[in-house]
């Protein structure tokens, strides 16, 4: 073992989902060896104890798993489960956090932003739960990095990641396990395969875009080899370094190929994507998109069709700027529903005390209990158990669930790369200015309530403030403006917008055209487009 002296690097404070920077920070002399000494610090060593690793592929995963596996071994861990070829689906790594009960794991991951030496590189870490750090862990850990000044690595060759089975690394046992077998058993167990394997041998067909990201080989695994797929159901399956090229968010803007099968002729009967290391998911069918909100709406909804929750669900969550959708599910069926700050952490101290069961982010993120991430090939299995027992395309179910339930119009607005200046004056200033706006009249509509989100954890008492910004108006709907903790370039602006219609008249309007009078409020108010220079948002969904 060898000690090397450093000092803190500035800028090590994880976000709302572990630390996310350009890539050749991360290959900084000492940069990523700082952050993963201060982890294990934090957690009160690593001496004795089991850890799991595994990351999205993207470039630098390989290197980075090598160095955590040295000071892991160096710090005295007992045991490190590794994915063969240092590769793990986030879900997939929480799911073997939990199965074998280590005492938490990194995971090397920038989800859905871009991958490559020029690109974004991240890392973090998970907890015995199987769930992102809570904050009052993040806070030691960046606490840590303030005042690191050494970390200890085992001076050793690097360890034969590609072939599974145990090896030692010092006084470490290394057990490198086969990526996708475990979670693809796990799938089995909750959903109806025999159904959907008899669905999709009836002719109905499916398109999969994995985004040249790490749901490629569990897609393949699940949907073509076990449940029968055709041969190119997954498209871009194979993980790259930098994605093809690909930005691994999916999202209409940057899964435009799906779009664009989905929106052709003869479109499959059902379009997925899945992002870069496999925790959020789109939802298309032929010419129509189900947007996030909307799909944990219908989950939750239909989620007693599939076998692992035929007794129903406990309750539902759903992070404060996603739709209210999920709520009139809740309502209608008798179940709590809990409003949550952006972050799935905040999810997991409800599942731990059994409050909810079925979770979700409109950005995209939807999964339940039998993880501790969101998860997005879980939610693509789910999906396809219900229209198996069903028996319902994507546009007949949504238009089911609008009759049933009333359609909440939703759109998010991403503003990225703003200034870090720009953003965050224009935040202020909105904030300073809250007290002033109820009553007012803007665009038609009155505004009924405007704060600052802050969560009160019902489980730990832990609060959270300054979540986003709400203006409500007198009708319900409403506009949310937060900065988001994902980006690494400047700042990411996120505007949602949400209004409720009743009359099954007006279901069939495009959102951006239903929401056109909350969009144009939500500029007088707070002066986006004006105090930025742009035009209109970088990506709509």
């Amino acid at each position: 073992m060898t000690t090397t002296t450093t000092r803190p690097i500035a800028g090590q404070k994880p976000g709302t989902s572990g630390l996310r920077k350009k890539t050749r920070v991360f290959m900084e002399p000492h940069y990523l060896e700082n952050f993963v000494q201060a982890v294990f610090d934090a957690i009160g060593g690593a001496a004795g104890k089991t850890f799991v690793v595994g990351g999205d592929g993207r470039y630098h995963n390989d290197t980075a798993a090598q160095i955590i596996l040295r000071m892991a071994a160096a710090n005295g861990a007992a045991r490190v489960i590794v994915g063969q070829g240092a590769l793990l689906s986030t879900p997939a790594a929480s799911h073997l956090i939990r199965l074998n009960q280590t005492d938490g794991g990194l995971i090397m991951s920038a989800s859905h932003n871009p991958g490559g030496l020029d690109e974004d590189f991240g890392i973090k870490f998970n907890g015995p739960n199987g769930g992102p750090a809570p904050e009052g862990l993040t806070d030691r850990i960046y606490a840590r990095t303030t005042e690191i000044t050494q970390y200890h690595v085992i001076d050793a060759p690097d360890v034969d990641l590609h072939t599974i089975g145990d090896s030692r690394l010092g006084d470490m046992t290394v057990s490198v396990v086969d990526p996708v077998m475990d979670y693809a058993a796990l799938m089995e167990t909750l959903f109806d395969f025999p159904a959907i394997r008899a669905m999709i041998a009836d002719g109905f067909r499916i398109s999969f875009d994995a985004m040249n990201a790490i749901t490629g080989p569990y897609a393949t695994a699940i949907l073509q080899n076990r449940l029968g797929a055709a041969s190119g159901t997954v498209v871009h399956g194979t993980p790259l370094p930098d994605f093809g090229g690909m930005h691994p968010d999916p999202n209409p803007t940057w899964a435009h190929e799906l779009m664009d099968t989905m929106n052709g002729m003869g479109a499959p009967d059902f379009g997925a994507a899945s992002d870069g290391d496999g925790d959020r998911n789109m939802i298309v069918g032929p010419g129509i998109y189900v947007s996030p909100s909307d799909s944990l709406a219908v989950l939750a909804a239909g989620a007693h069709l599939a076998p692992g929750y035929t007794q129903g669900l406990a309750g539902v969550a759903r992070s404060m700027p996603t739709s209210a959708a999920a709520d009139r599910v809740a309502e209608k069926l008798g179940m709590p529903c809990y409003e949550t700050p952006t972050g799935w952490k905040f999810f997991g101290n409800l599942m731990d005390d059994g409050r909810v069961t079925l979770c979700g982010e409109e950005s995209f993120g939807t999964g339940s209990d039998h993880v501790r991430e969101k998860d997005g090939l879980w939610a693509v299995l789910m999906w396809l158990n219900i229209m198996a027992v069903r028996k319902m395309g994507v546009a007949d179910i949504m238009a089911d669930h609008w009759q049933t339930y009333g359609r909440n119009y939703y759109s998010r607005h991403d503003y990225e790369a703003i200034e870090t200046e720009v953003a965050n004056a224009l935040v202020a200033d909105l904030r300073a200015g809250l007290p002033d706006l109820p009553g007012q009249q803007v665009r038609g509509r009155t505004i009924a309530t405007a704060d600052d989100y802050t969560y009160h954890d019902p489980v730990d008492g832990s609060v959270s403030e300054h979540q986003g910004i709400r203006v409500i108006f007198d009708d319900g709907a409403r506009f949310v403006i937060r900065l988001s903790g994902t980006g690494t370039s400047g700042a990411t602006l996120r505007l949602y917008l949400e209004a409720l219609e009743l009359d099954p008249a007006n279901f069939d309007h495009d959102p951006q055209q239903a929401l056109a009078g909350i969009i144009a409020a939500a500029e007088d108010i707070a002066q986006i487009r004006a105090r930025t220079g742009r035009s209109g948002p970088d990506v709509t969904t």
